[in-house]
């Protein structure tokens, strides 16, 4: 699966990986939301985060939220 990475623009900590290239399933109330890259299928996510997991979020919900912190928000 092509995971799909955005940033809201409302909630500046605020990510979220979604399973499609538009992110038609991201929560609207935290949008608007800025493709900030993709994660290939071969690829872990960023952030030592579980490709596992994620995937069984966006099969689920349709995405998963994440939040940046301190160091990790300087380098997205």
């Amino acid at each position: 699966m092509r995971i799909y990475v955005f940033k809201s623009e409302t909630r500046k900590q605020l990510r979220a990986f979604a399973g499609d290239p538009a992110g038609s399933k991201l929560p609207p109330r935290h949008g608007p939301w800025t493709a900030t890259g993709i994660v290939p299928p071969d690829r872990a996510p960023p952030h030592n985060l579980s490709r596992d997991a994620v995937e069984k979020a966006i099969d689920a919900e349709g995405f998963q939220p994440w939040r940046v912190t301190g160091k990790a928000e300087a380098r997205v």
